[in-house]
């Protein structure tokens, strides 16, 4: 069975950090694409970055490029999100998801599995 767990969430101030975690298991964790993804409040999801399988060729979102920074460990089975300078409107859920495959997607509809969501709230 796959589990994606994420950790990490929590309330922070502007211009602050967090750094996520999302622990997988049950596949061959550095045989897939993964990704974050975002739900802000009343709104729907947004891709935050996408990170393609083995070594890990990453894209980001317009709106957290040059602050946010993906990347996974496959001897860990673990991907990680580390957000710097965070501003209120990053305030959302963030997911872990795993694509269908070893190659990054632009549909919502190619992932195949989902974590349970960590809260990040970002307010003074």
């Amino acid at each position: 069975e796959v589990q994606l767990v994420e950790s990490g969430g929590g309330l922070v101030q502007p211009g602050g950090s967090l750094s996520l975690s999302c622990a997988a298991s049950g596949f061959t964790f550095s045989n897939y694409a993964m990704t974050w993804v975002r739900q802000p409040p009343g709104k729907g999801l947004e891709w935050v970055s996408r990170i393609s399988s083995g070594r890990g060729t990453t894209s980001y979102a317009d709106s957290v490029k040059g602050r946010f920074t993906a990347y996974r460990d496959n001897a860990k089975n673990t991907l990680f999100l580390q957000m710097n300078s965070l501003k209120p409107e990053d305030t959302a859920v963030y997911y872990c998801a795993k694509f269908r495959g070893p190659w990054v997607e632009a549909n919502f509809d190619e992932i195949t599995s989902w974590g349970q969501g960590t809260q990040v709230t970002v307010s003074s």
